[in-house]
């Protein structure tokens, strides 16, 4: 299109009291084909603009082609005809004859005089920079300076149409309704100054002059009444001033309550006529300022003027149709400047609307919004300092706080949740999360905690309703509402609103009047659906669903809620309890020790595998909830060591912080009564655990005939551990021992209810007895394995004896032991499965069967044991990272077949790993994942074949297998990684997730000495036990292993107290001992 501006420059917008010189008129409008092309689509922005000034000449070439000529370009077009060719050519000679004349011989052409801001940015899509100018409500694109200089532009976007997103760091969005641009900014500096000068342009774009013209043509109102600014541009309506923007900025900090600030041009909805008017007239109306005056005093506009007709000034204005009073009565209406406690009014709770009432600003530090969960720590870097205003239902952050137009904000009805992190967790000590119904997570921090209180009182105090505000009153760590059903109406999903406090839940259902809570730490069940996001909650006579209505939040709920299930801390009470207030782990070492190890010999005097014990104790402490003890898997020494070993490390101890006087009772027969009373103010849980320990302990010893575990051995054993001493003396023993005597006394038992639990106990020794398999039986399922050392050849075979339970572990240390090869602290030994038709292999994880993974061993298969050289980078990777979740850029191949021959290519694809699944995206932008699979149906190889030509040699090859039996499905597709960092990185983090975050045992070494012995003790501390039977050797030997670890007693003598070498035998274990 060619018009003819008025001038030869480009001019700034008119001024807007001339509205008839905005527009221009057309010459001429129409296609033309360009030489070369530049895209065959007809785009509503154009792809350059020529101005007529700097056209030197315009040439006819050929047949329907013409030549526009510049000072440094020739353009060429062609028309669809030689008569229409032959127009534009006219048309625009005669045009060029114009501006020639009326310009000078001054070529600097600029789209504007008074631009906001201008510079170089990066548009996503092209190579080169686009010299960028904001320009009142336009923004201009040229190719480079030069021809910002000539005026030759790209296009311009009217900012009446656009909105102004941050994407990320540098990034942000300009979005119009027919193009998204993506720009990219320098510095993150820049990046806010641009954003703010674009939101100033749209600003500029869509002000309305109609309020402000009528506003201005009272003399009054055309200077700002702070400083005197001529056409200020805000006022406040409720004190009927007007001011400048900077003044506004200054008002709006004083918070909606006192000063109602809004603008004459964009808020043109909140001035009505008497609005107006009472501006234009506040200096000549002595009843307006009068009115005022009395407001400022202190005077209450909701005051009761004793009429019953008339009740408030209100009501008397309107009856004497005084509209400019009431106007600025009802504006009036929320102002805090007054006394309201010297007015009595009545307040009533049901009008109650709590996002209106609600105020506060202040300074907070705002990272960009997110659409994914935070996985890393956020450092101070990221976050930019922003004045934040919470009124009228809305909150809304600023530049600064003399910025009058906001960078953004929320709506409080669209929060769904709030969210506090626990402190120092990002670069500001305290911060917080806002989730909203756009799936965007909000993240604002601040180093002061009363700040961040504040802010989190209110905000709540702002998006929850009326009927669930008893939830505001707790300390909670996270609030909001989701949907839920139940197991008596699992059809219709219902809304609720939520609030987790410490390990309770509190609930407030729709159709409930009171609060709920149920106890996260006694559920008896806590698991997810990751495929259709329900959290389940099952408590005894109870079955809660939990919905993800949205996935962001929903994800934040879950593992929140998985958190406060788990244990909080060391002390007895912040463990996973039973409905009987009784640790998870005890209850159920408890119940495997009673069912399988009350005829075991020296129950709770033997050690077990130490690495086992460690392993299955972290297994408790993480979630004791999920950890179900088998026979066949689980070994009884082990689980009576793990009960053993938790209660000499649980924080303050079994008996509490009064343990002294536990052991201080000397007199006998007062030693019961002082029992019963040091009982009864142990804690709760306290109370309950040592009630069953004893209990536990009582049956034991009636069964000491089979164990060999009398009242005076369990006395030794547990004395110290349950005291945390060092075992020198018998004090702790003695009341272990007491306790034990006279449990039915000391704790009020039913003796009819303990004679059926001995009865029970002795019925399932005798049926285990009757089902257990003869003497000499010999053991089925043993395999002779062939397993390699380092690498695959004849003098590295090891022949090894595989049983059903052996691990990974236990097979390295098996062929390291026979090869009688030493292991250093940081030399890291594993298991791997290795393919030599695929070219891939597998560290076997350390707790991972062998004899599975041996009979699904192809022909090019085997196993091979040798240093994993890479795990030490990965440890330290993965003890640096916050959550276990990781996401980012793979080059993704997926394996096709086509007659036999690989088809397809690597190409560059978006992963999301998260505790449950992992997903595959076009790119880092797409909402909706192209692909999606299970985790725990994953297995992760090192290495790629190389006749499928990967692009790096740092790959990873991924075989997935479906968990349903009617249709096995088998997948395999392979990733390329730009580094071997990253490629670790990845593995590392496969590893942790899909064993619960256990990549490599704490005590490697120890365990490997473990898993070699088990001695025999005769002596806890200073006191001897009583000897069981066997030779004077095996005793010598237990002394030994007694003496190297204390805590490791085991028992593997074969005679029993009171036979005829029971005196010589103590003599001499005694004599040894000494």
């Amino acid at each position: 299109s060619i018009y003819l501006p008025n001038t030869g420059h480009v001019s700034a917008p008119p001024p807007r009291e001339d509205p008839a010189s905005t527009s221009v008129p057309v010459i001429k409008m129409g296609w033309l084909y360009k030489n070369p092309p530049q895209g065959c689509v007809r785009d509503i922005y154009s792809k350059r603009i020529i101005p007529t000034v700097s056209i030197t000449g315009v040439v006819n070439v050929g047949e329907q082609k013409f030549e526009v000529v510049t000072h440094n370009r020739t353009f060429l077009f062609r028309a669809e005809s030689d008569s229409e060719r032959s127009e534009w050519v006219t048309v625009l000679k005669s045009c060029v004859g114009v501006s020639h004349a009326r310009t000078s011989l001054d070529m600097t052409f600029n789209p504007c005089v008074s631009y906001e801001m201008k510079g170089y940015l990066e548009l996503r899509g092209l190579r080169s920079k686009l010299y960028t100018v904001v320009c009142a409500d336009k923004v201009f694109l040229y190719k480079n300076t030069e021809d910002y200089r000539l005026g030759i532009g790209i296009t311009s976007i009217d900012m009446n149409v656009g909105n102004v997103k941050e994407v990320d760091r540098r990034a942000f969005d300009l979005t119009t309704p027919y193009r998204i641009f993506s720009f990219v900014a320098d510095t993150d500096q820049l990046k806010d100054q641009w954003v703010e000068a674009m939101r100033n342009s749209i600003a500029e774009a869509l002000s309305n002059y109609e309020v402000a013209e009528r506003i201005w043509a009272e003399p009054s109102n055309q200077m700002c009444a702070d400083c005197s600014t001529a056409k200020p541009e805000w006022a406040a309506i409720n004190l009927a001033v007007v001011f400048c923007k900077r003044c506004a900025g200054e008002h709006r900090g004083l918070g909606q309550s006192i000063s109602k600030v809004r603008s004459l041009k964009m808020d043109k909805k909140v001035w009505t006529d008497d609005l107006i008017q009472a501006l234009c007239i506040n200096v000549q109306s002595s009843d307006v300022c009068e009115t005022l005056a009395l407001v400022f005093c202190g005077a209450d506009v909701s005051c009761d003027t004793g009429d019953p007709e008339l009740p408030s000034p209100i009501a008397l204005a309107q009856h004497h149709r005084q509209n400019l009073q009431v106007e600025f009565l009802m504006q009036n209406r929320n102002t805090g400047v007054h006394i309201r406690d010297q007015v009595k009014v009545a307040v009533d709770r049901v009008h109650y609307m709590a996002p209106p009432s609600v105020t506060h600003n202040g300074f907070l530090f705002k990272t960009a919004s997110m659409a994914r969960p935070i996985t890393e720590k956020k450092g101070k870097e990221e976050f930019s300092r922003r004045w934040c205003v919470l009124n009228d239902g809305n909150f809304s952050y600023y530049e600064s706080d003399k910025n009058a137009t906001p960078n953004g904000g929320l709506k409080m009805k669209e929060i769904v949740c709030l969210a506090v992190s626990p402190p120092e967790t990002h670069g500001y000590d305290y911060t917080f999360e806002l989730y909203s119904e756009a799936e965007r997570l909000y993240l604002f921090g601040t180093d002061n905690p009363e700040a961040m209180r504040e802010w989190v009182k209110s905000i709540a105090k702002s998006f929850i309703p009326a009927g669930a505000e008893d939830l505001l009153l707790k300390d909670f760590v996270r609030i909001g509402r989701l949907r839920y059903k139940d197991r008596l109406n699992r059809e219709m999903s219902r809304l609720g609103w939520f609030c987790l406090v410490g390990s309770s839940l509190h609930i407030r259902l729709e159709e409930h009047t009171t609060d709920e809570t149920i106890d996260l730490q006694k559920l008896l069940e806590l698991s997810i659906q990751p495929e259709n996001e329900v959290l389940v909650l099952v408590e005894r006579g109870r079955t809660l669903y939990i919905e993800g209505e949205r996935k962001l939040d929903f994800q934040g709920w879950a593992a929140a809620i998985q958190r406060a299930a788990g244990s909080s801390g060391d002390t007895l009470s912040q463990q996973q309890l039973t409905e009987a207030d009784i640790p998870v782990i005890v209850e159920r070492c408890i119940h495997f020790t009673t069912q399988y190890g009350l005829t075991s010999e020296g129950i709770y005097r033997k050690s077990g595998v130490n690495s086992k014990i460690a392993a299955l104790l972290e297994e408790f402490r993480r979630n004791a909830r999920c950890v179900w003890l088998k026979e066949g898997e689980h070994q009884v020494d082990d689980v009576s060591n793990v009960l053993k070993r938790f209660f000499r490390d649980i924080e303050e101890g079994l008996f509490g912080l009064d343990a002294h006087s536990w052991l201080s009772a000397t007199d006998e027969s007062s030693r019961i009564c002082q029992y019963r009373l040091l009982f009864s103010n142990l804690p709760r849980v306290n109370q309950a655990t040592l009630r069953a320990l004893v209990n536990h302990l009582y049956c034991v010893q009636r069964f000491a005939d089979l164990n060999q575990m009398n009242l005076h051995n369990l006395a030794i054993v547990f004395g110290p551990t349950l005291f945390q001493a060092d075992g020198k003396d018998y004090s702790a023993g003695r009341v272990i021992e007491d306790l034990i005597q006279h449990y039915v006394t000391i704790f009020d038992v039913n003796e009819q209810q303990l004679k059926k639990q001995l009865d029970e106990i002795t019925y399932i020794i005798k049926l285990r007895d009757n089902l257990a398999p003869k003497a000499g039986t010999v053991r089925v399922g043993d395999f002779i394995c062939t397993v390699y050392l380092e690498e695959k050849k004849e003098t590295a075979e090891q022949h090894v004896k595989i049983p059903a339970t052996m691990t990974a572990a236990e097979l390295t240390f098996e062929v390291l032991d026979r090869r009688k090869i030493s292991v250093r602290e940081k030399d890291y030994w594993c298991c791997f499965e290795v393919n030599e038709k695929e070219e891939m292999e597998r560290p076997l994880h350390y707790q991972e069967k062998v004899l599975p993974i041996f009979h699904s061993l192809g022909i090019d298969s085997h196993l091979l044991v040798k240093k994993h050289f890479s795990m030490e980078a990965m440890l330290v990777y993965l003890a640096s990272k916050v959550e276990v979740s990781k996401h980012g850029m793979m080059k993704f191949r997926e394996e096709r077949s086509l007659l036999g021959l690989s088809t397809g290519s690597f190409n560059d694809r978006y992963f999301i790993l998260t505790s449950t699944s992992l997903r595959l995206y076009k790119e880092v932008r797409s909402n909706r994942p192209e692909r999606e699979w299970l985790v725990k149906c994953l297995k992760v190889y090192h290495g790629i074949k190389k006749k499928l030509r990967p692009p790096t040699c740092w790959g990873l090859t991924v075989v997935y297998e479906s968990e349903k039996h009617e249709k096995q499905e088998r997948q395999q597709w392979y990733l390329c990684c730009d580094t071997q960092n990253e490629m670790r990185e990845w593995f590392a983090t496969f590893m942790s997730i899909q064993n619960g975050g256990r990549v490599w045992p704490a005590e490697w070494l120890k365990s490997r000495a473990a898993s070699r012995s088990a001695p025999l003790d005769a002596r806890f501390g200073n006191v001897s036990l009583i000897p069981l039977r066997g030779s004077e050797n095996e005793m010598r030997n237990s002394v030994a292993a007694f003496t190297a670890d204390p805590l490791a007693v085991s028992l593997i003598s074969q005679s029993q107290p009171g036979s005829a070498n029971h005196t010589a035998n103590h003599a001499a274990l005694c004599s040894q001992t000494h």
